[in-house]
């Protein structure tokens, strides 16, 4: 490897580069209906913009424009504990006074969906009753209603999120296929 490349990605690494980055949100769809959209942060807009394209289209599927795909999503806080029961978190969080859109127990843990601006109240009214630990606390898109696909269009649809996912400034996929895992 040429000794300019690992200079500048030394650095790259130390922060000394004076480069910007960019959050972009990229819409589209994949087989059958199914919608995805996609998180990256970039320092090159028109590089992205072309590989996510390429993504989708190499793969049977298309990007659309901004607002074509995320008014079918919601954004949500995420966040997982575990020790308590669904009940008991409900009545931690009734008790700080913080809301929650709803609260799923799913085998040793207890999830807890809420408004973005609930995150930080959520964490705060948990780790005041003790709790240290989260399973998954993170702001997600959650799409108001999964599909399923067919054998082929699965494989297809796997085959875009994982070129998609393989991309280097792509930070992170929604989609509304229920992948049965």
């Amino acid at each position: 490897m040429p000794k300019h490349i690992i200079d500048k990605a030394i650095e790259k690494a130390k922060g000394g580069s004076e480069e910007s980055y960019d959050e972009l949100r990229y819409e589209g769809f994949g087989p059958n209906g199914s919608m995805v959209i996609v998180d990256a942060l970039t320092n090159n807009v028109n590089r992205t913009a072309s590989d996510v394209r390429a993504a989708f289209g190499k793969n049977g599927g298309n990007m659309g424009v901004s607002g074509s795909v995320a008014y079918m999503f919601d954004a949500t806080a995420v966040i997982g504990i575990e020790g308590k029961t669904a009940d008991e978190v409900l009545e931690l969080l009734m008790e700080a006074d913080v809301d929650a859109r709803d609260i799923i127990e799913e085998e040793d843990s207890v999830i807890v969906y809420a408004e973005p601006d609930q995150f930080h109240a959520v964490q705060e009214a948990l780790r005041a009753a003790g709790i240290e630990e989260f399973t998954v606390a993170e702001l997600s898109m959650l799409a108001q209603n999964d599909i399923s696909l067919e054998a082929d269009a699965q494989v297809q649809f796997e085959k875009m999120i994982d070129a998609i996912e393989d991309l280097e400034d792509v930070q992170q996929v929604y989609h509304n296929v229920d992948l049965g895992e």
